[in-house]
């Protein structure tokens, strides 16, 4: 009797390995599917967020209306999170700066801190679920290759024991095994360009956020040159900075 061919046909014939190895490359791409999916959205989201508080946060007159502007307002983006965080740590400073000892060592390395922690979360943030995609690319062609060895031997096994090698008999069900090569390769490329172009878009939007931070280290601890001195003095923003400050923002690599 005519041997079946095709996909239907090795799923008969597979057997307990070779279905978890089918099922292993499976859940594989429908989780870096999911992730490439959901991360492209968070990541396309963030950006329009990130540029509509950039222009806004830029059109202000001084630091003290963004502090009235964003003071009970909940952050929607990392940049925004990131002003509040600096502005907040330098009005705290000021109440605080002798009873906490997070602001030890002054406002100006208190700011810093406070600045360089709010980056490196973002960094978590933006990293979660790399790993997962990381691992979809480099190990599901490994996988699909084990599948295939597997079949292979399963395939000549069941030959070996029919007493039919001929070369008609043979080259179906290798043919068939080589299904899980073929489904290896078909997760792990994708895998593999969604994890370099969301590292890309990692290291570009970090140095963005790690500039944003420097720019409002500098704004808070110099002060806005439009402020009066008056208003400036009475600020509890600029008012935590006892003078100018030559303290930048240590600049990732």
């Amino acid at each position: 009797m005519e041997q079946g061919l095709g996909f239907s046909n090795f799923l008969d014939q597979i057997d307990g390995v070779g279905m978890s190895v089918l099922v292993l490359l499976l859940s594989l791409s429908v989780a870096s599917w999911y992730l490439i999916i959901t991360k492209s959205i968070a990541n396309l989201m963030a950006k329009r967020r990130a540029e509509a508080f950039l222009k806004h946060f830029w059109s202000f007159d001084s630091l003290e209306a963004v502090h009235v502007e964003f003071r009970n307002a909940a952050p929607d983006n990392a940049f925004a999170e990131l002003a509040k965080l600096g502005i907040d740590a330098a009005a705290d400073s000021k109440i605080h700066s002798s009873h906490k000892l997070a602001a030890a060592g002054g406002t100006s390395e208190f700011l810093t801190r406070t600045l360089r922690n709010g980056i490196d979360q973002e960094a978590t943030r933006v990293e979660n679920g790399l790993t997962l995609i990381a691992t979809a690319g480099s190990a599901a062609p490994y996988i699909g290759l084990f599948g295939t060895v597997w079949g292979i031997y399963h395939a000549l096994i069941q030959i070996g024991l029919s007493g039919q090698g001929t070369l008609d008999k043979v080259a179906g069900p290798v043919g068939e095994a080589l299904i899980m090569t073929a489904l290896g390769l078909a997760v792990a490329i994708p895998a593999v360009l969604a994890y370099n172009a969301f590292v890309r878009r990692n290291r570009i939007w970090l140095a963005r956020l790690e500039a944003f931070a420097h720019d409002l280290f500098i704004l808070i601890t110099v002060g806005d040159d439009n402020e009066p001195p008056e208003a400036a003095s009475q600020s509890p923003v600029t008012a935590a900075i006892p003078g100018t400050a030559d303290i930048a923002i240590e600049r990732g690599q």
